[in-house]
C-alpha cells in the first residue's frame, strides 16, 4: 500500500500521540483567533458556536490525511476543497490566497512548536519534511507559492506573521466562545499552553505571557508521560465529555490500517451564513 506519508516519517510520530496534537491546536486556536480573514471562520458560525467540536474536526480531516493510503488523502483533501468551495459559493467570494497559506503555515509552525516542547529539538531535515509533507496537502487543495524547503518556509511565514495577524472584534468574540466553553481554569490553562507554544508577535497581541508557570509542570510531564498520573495535563485541557476523543488521539486512524474499507466523504451541508462578529 502507498501511503500519502511514509510510516517512518516524523510527521507522523508528531500527529500520532493527543500530547503534540493538543499543543499544536492550542496554537492554532490563539493564531485562528488574530488572522485578518478570521471573518471567513464565522461565516457559517459553527466555529463560534462550538470551538471545541470544530478544533476535533480539524484535527480528524488533518490525521485522515496524514495517515491514509494516496488515494484516501486525496479524496479527504477533495473533501476539504468542496467545503470551501461551497463556503466561498455562499459567501459569493474567494478565500485569500494568502489565507490559506497562513493556515498551512501554522499547521507547520506548530507542528515544529509542539514536538520540540514535549520531545526534543528537531534536526534541519526533519522541519525540511514537514514543510513537505504539507506542501504536498496545500498544492492538492490548489494554494499557489508553496514554499519548496523549510529556509524559504520560515522566511514566508516571518512575512505572514508580519502583515496577516491583528487583534479584532473577532479576536474579542472567539475568546469569549473559548472561555464559555472551557469554563474558567481550563480557559487559563489554555492561554498557558499558547504562551509556551506562540511566537512573540501572537503572545504579544493577546497579552498571552510566556507561559513560564506552566514550565515545571511540563518537565515533570516529560519525565513521567508513560505513567498514567501524567494524563492529568492533556485529560484537564479540556472538558470531560471529550476524554473518550482525547484518547483516540492516541491510536492510528482507521483509513491507515491495510484493511480499512473506503470511506465515502458527504458533500457540504448548506450553512446559515454569519454576517460578522458580535
Amino acid at each position: 500500500m502507498e501511503y500519502f506519508v511514509a510510516q517512518s516519517s516524523i510527521v507522523r510520530r508528531i500527529w500520532g500521540t493527543s500530547d503534540t496534537v493538543l499543543f499544536i491546536f492550542a496554537g492554532a486556536a490563539a493564531e485562528f483567533a488574530l488572522n485578518k480573514a478570521v471573518d471567513w471562520l464565522y461565516f457559517t458560525g459553527r466555529l463560534p458556536a462550538d470551538p471545541l467540536g470544530r478544533l476535533f474536526s480539524t484535527v480528524d480531516y488533518s490525521r485522515r490525511i496524514l495517515f491514509s493510503d494516496q488515494a484516501g488523502a486525496e479524496r479527504a483533501i477533495a473533501s476539504i476543497a468542496a467545503i470551501h468551495g461551497a463556503v466561498e459559493a455562499s459567501r459569493g467570494q474567494r478565500i485569500p490566497d494568502w489565507a490559506y497559506r497562513d493556515v498551512l503555515y501554522l499547521l507547520i509552525a506548530y507542528s515544529i512548536r509542539a514536538f520540540e516542547l514535549l520531545e526534543r529539538p528537531l534536526t534541519p531535515a526533519e522541519c525540511g519534511e514537514i514543510v513537505t509533507v504539507f506542501g504536498q496537502v496545500g498544492r492538492g487543495l490548489g494554494i499557489p507559492d508553496l514554499p519548496v524547503s523549510y529556509p524559504a518556509w520560515q522566511a514566508d511565514r516571518a512575512r505572514h506573521l508580519a502583515t496577516d495577524l491583528e487583534l479584532s472584534a473577532c479576536t474579542t468574540d472567539l475568546y469569549r466562545q473559548y472561555r464559555k466553553h472551557l469554563g474558567g481554569p481550563r480557559y487559563w490553562l489554555l492561554r498557558g499552553v499558547q504562551g509556551l507554544v506562540c511566537p512573540p508577535t501572537v503572545r504579544r497581541q493577546l497579552g498571552l505571557g510566556t507561559g513560564a508557570w506552566l514550565r515545571p509542570a511540563l518537565a515533570f510531564y516529560r519525565a513521567t508521560k508513560q505513567l498514567a498520573v501524567s494524563q492529568w495535563l492533556k485529560n484537564a485541557m479540556l472538558p470531560t465529555e471529550y476524554a473518550a476523543r482525547i484518547r483516540a488521539l492516541d491510536e492510528v486512524p482507521a483509513l491507515a490500517r491495510p484493511a480499512a474499507a473506503p470511506v465515502a466523504y458527504p458533500p457540504p451541508a448548506p450553512e446559515a451564513p454569519v454576517a460578522s462578529c458580535q
